[in-house]
């Protein structure tokens, strides 16, 4: 099975889509790596942890620009611009406070005019109402299990919701379903 067994994936195109919980950064990379496109990655400079691309199987650093904002605000103007831009194809926003609908559709709307795709990855529970899907990501750590990750579609504006168990196929380049584990 492949990720177009999945349903909403990978995120629909001039649409802005949220990621949250333990495995969002590599839900956004390996989305970035299947689809095959540059990413502008924009993150609040103040923030200690650092993304270490070269960790994400499949993905290639290279793709990667960083962006770091003063604060939020910049973030969200940044992002905005980017999305309606359209030269970077994917963006990803670390958010750190939830934003109002305003913000919300402001971006949604930038994506449409720049054709790009947007990623908020968010902390649990702060989604914001604007976005098309919401996706919880969690690693999987069981030894005799092939899965790496589970993806939860929590929201969906456009269809159902649904669980999936993941890991990145190197051989297609692709994210792929895996099958339930036997006992």
């Amino acid at each position: 099975m492949s990720s177009s067994d999945m349903i909403a994936y990978p995120p629909n195109r001039a649409r802005v889509h949220e990621a949250c919980g333990p495995a969002s950064a590599s839900f956004a990379l390996w989305t970035a790596a299947q689809i095959g496109v540059d990413v502008l990655w924009v993150r609040e400079r103040w923030r200690s942890e650092q993304l270490y691309p070269l960790g994400f199987e499949g993905f290639d650093p290279s793709r990667l620009i960083l962006a770091r904002t003063k604060d939020q605000i910049d973030t969200l103007a940044v992002a905005e611009e980017a999305l309606r831009d359209g030269a970077v194809p994917f963006i990803v926003l670390e958010m750190t406070a939830p934003i109002s609908l305003t913000a919300g559709r402001r971006l949604q709307l930038a994506a449409k005019t720049g054709g790009t795709t947007g990623l908020c990855l968010i902390p649990e529970g702060m989604g914001s109402n604007a976005v098309e899907t919401r996706w919880h990501c969690t690693p999987v750590f069981e030894a005799r299990d092939s899965t790496r990750q589970r993806w939860s579609l929590i929201k969906n504006k456009s269809g159902t919701i649904g669980v999936w168990h993941v890991r990145w196929d190197a051989e297609t380049h692709c994210v792929a379903v895996v099958s339930s584990a036997r006992e």
